[in-house]
């Protein structure tokens, strides 16, 4: 029987098993592989830095979204979802 983790303190986040957990650690330490050539090549004055700035910000957005597909997370239930129609933002 696989062993179920709590969900995240976060609304929208459901209890997890381990494989899924392990998916996503095995996500976080390719990120962290990534992450740490990019900077590598931060360091050199022949990389063009604008485009490596782009490579990280997408590689972090890439490895985001890889590990919300295996944690799926929801929809939160709001104040005021039992209402039919619109539901006005709070004021500020």
């Amino acid at each position: 029987m696989t062993k179920v983790h709590d969900g995240l303190p976060v609304k929208g986040y459901r209890p997890q098993d381990q494989e899924r957990i392990d998916l996503a650690d095995l996500c976080k330490e390719q990120e962290e592989l990534s992450m740490r050539l990019i900077e590598a090549l931060e360091g050199r004055l022949d990389c063009d830095h604008r485009h490596l700035a782009i490579a990280k910000t997408n590689l972090q957005q890439g490895w985001m979204w890889a590990v919300r597909a295996i944690f799926q997370p929801g929809r939160i239930k709001l104040p005021g979802d039992d209402k039919p129609g619109w539901v006005e933002p709070p004021e500020q």
